[in-house]
């Protein structure tokens, strides 16, 4: 069920943002950014500072890692919404089609280096089961991720894990290819502000 609040209840400052967005873009601003401008002062604007560091702050795993990540966590969630603007933005970030649909479609099977490939077993392992074990972290370190990575990855399991329950919860628009494939172009060029 879509909650309404995504369709009302904005100061007519904010209303006029929407406007101009879907005026230059051509589509409307997606439901997760809406999100974040309903009552920023408890939820937006920690929610975007903390998105931000983690998909766009330093970091040795590159933005279309991070994404990937945050594809894979919003599959393993079963999150339809985040699963295509993720899917849409590790892609662009890669310029590497055939590479995310791999890695989403079979973690084992794909060109991926291993220490994204352990690192993202775990972060499913996190998501499904909650947990995750000392075993599950030394396997992520032997399989060459450093500490400051499994960090990295845990930060944009956390932002995802959030935002696809929230995107469940409010009954998230699914977008067209066209509109994920604008707000991917927004999320590499501006990031998660």
């Amino acid at each position: 069920m879509r909650l309404d609040v995504l369709n009302h209840g904005y100061r007519p400052g904010t209303k006029l943002l929407f406007a101009v967005v879907r005026l230059f873009s051509g589509h409307p601003l997606p439901d997760a950014a809406k999100l974040t401008f309903y009552r920023p002062d408890f939820y937006g604007a920690r929610a975007k500072e903390f998105t931000h560091e983690a998909m766009r702050g330093p970091s040795a795993w590159s933005v279309g890692d991070r994404e990937l990540m945050a594809a894979y966590v919003s599959k393993v969630n079963g999150s339809a919404f985040c699963i295509g603007a993720h899917t849409a933005t590790a892609t662009r970030a890669y310029q590497d089609e055939a590479r995310v649909t791999a890695v989403l479609d079979e973690l084992d099977a794909p060109p991926v280096e291993e220490p994204l490939r352990s690192t993202l077993r775990m972060l499913g392992r996190l998501v499904r089961d909650g947990q995750v074990a000392a075993a599950d972290m030394r396997e992520v370190l032997a399989a060459g991720a450093t500490p400051e990575q499994v960090r990295d990855a845990l930060a944009v399991c956390a932002a995802f894990d959030t935002t696809d329950r929230l995107a469940d919860a409010f009954g998230f628009e699914l977008l067209s290819p066209e509109g994920y494939a604008a707000g991917a172009k927004f999320l590499l060029k501006r990031g998660y502000r």
